[in-house]
């Protein structure tokens, strides 16, 4: 279990969770076991996502010196495993969204196809940024239809927040596989458009993030804590980008990634307290 939880990289589910969570705050959510199904979920939706990812992409992590010692690669967990591992996930995502309510049980399948077709849409498309970007929306508007049971404007304002925020954070990760990249045929927008350009369109969908943000606080009339949540959001933002166009891309993208991990926990923290503090007025 240890090598599992290794491979589907359980600090990056931890990560990915808040994003859930803030739609659920959006919507109001107030009952424990609608938050528990919610991190079941998402829990079990992630892990699934990254073991058909781990699985599907073996071959090309054995041949890149970047990911060559993942346990796949080293041989030190079958694909089989992997594979059961990643359809069992794939059934607990199914029956918890089918708890929650009709909806999210009938999106439970698109969910999973696309968390099934993005380790291929490298192959063919330097799109593959965006598509992640795109099954990391879905968690929100998740946490608020788990919620609510309807759509609404609101949680697809976050979604499109964590669309651009997380399209452009894989932009920034895919410019350390640019050489291999080249070299297997694989599409990336670094390795099609060139770092440079690349790190433009970074900053671009940055500033719409940030923008979906702020629209959905004034939308939603969001209280201090919330604003306070946002404005260090935009200083991490920000220092990201400096650090995306360092000189020394390897030590700078390395601190990026790092201070990457606040942004989720902040966003949650804030709009959990405004929520709070709103509720017991």
């Amino acid at each position: 279990m240890k090598k599992l939880l290794k491979l589907i990289m359980i600090e990056q589910t931890l990560f990915a969770l808040p994003f859930a969570y803030l739609g659920t705050l959006f919507a109001g959510g107030d009952e424990i076991i609608i938050w528990l199904l919610v991190t079941v979920a998402l829990f079990s939706a992630r892990t699934a996502g990254m073991s058909f990812n781990r699985a599907i992409d073996a071959d090309i992590d054995s041949r890149n010196p970047r990911t060559n010692e993942r346990l796949l690669p080293k041989g030190e967990i079958s694909k089989k495993v992997v594979w059961i591992f990643g359809i069992i996930s794939s059934l607990i995502f199914i029956y918890s969204s089918y708890i929650i309510n009709e909806l999210c049980f009938h999106l439970s399948f698109a969910a999973l196809f696309m968390l099934f077709t993005y380790s291929y849409f490298k192959r063919f498309s330097s799109t593959s940024h965006f598509y992640l970007g795109f099954i990391e929306a879905a968690a929100p508007v998740g946490g608020y239809l788990a919620v609510t049971g309807r759509f609404d404007i609101i949680p697809f304002i976050l979604g499109a927040a964590i669309f651009f925020w997380i399209t452009g954070l894989d932009i920034v990760y895919a410019i350390q596989d640019v050489e291999f990249d080249k070299e297997e045929g694989l599409f990336s927008i670094p390795a099609r458009f060139g770092i440079e350009k690349a790190l433009i369109v970074s900053s671009i969908l940055y500033f719409l993030s940030l923008a979906a943000l702020i629209l959905a606080g004034m939308i939603t009339n969001r209280g201090t804590t919330y604003w306070v949540a946002v404005i260090c959001v935009a200083l991490i933002f920000f220092r990201q980008q400096v650090l995306a166009n360092g000189k020394d891309k390897k030590t700078t993208i390395a601190e990026f990634f790092q201070i990457n991990t606040f942004i989720s926990p902040i966003l949650f923290i804030g709009t959990f307290i405004d929520v709070m503090s709103q509720y017991w007025q």
